[in-house]
């Protein structure tokens, strides 16, 4: 994943708005990732892994789930704060 490019032009209201909208597409698009990882993590385990390292691996799955959840409630009100900008663009 590369750096964000910091423009140093002057950014209008709607590219920031919109920069936000990006900022936050990627960020659940990491999330999707992440999820997809923890999947196969579950898969690999069940059909090769002992009944301890199952349990291990859903205490794992489950504390990263705890997170994502803690991290979509961020980005949602990330969003909330910006959702009157939003409705002036259209």
């Amino acid at each position: 994943m590369s750096m964000p490019i910091i423009l140093s032009k002057k950014i209008t209201r709607y590219q920031s708005i919109a920069d936000i909208i990006e900022s936050l597409a990627n960020e659940e698009t990491s999330i999707a990732h992440i999820l997809n990882a923890e999947s196969e993590k579950i898969e690999k385990t069940i059909i090769n892994g002992t009944y301890e390292e199952i349990l291990a691996v859903n205490k794992s799955v489950h504390d990263m789930l705890k997170s994502i959840n803690r991290l979509e409630q961020i980005l949602k009100n990330k969003l909330d704060l910006f959702s009157n900008s939003i409705c002036l663009i259209t």
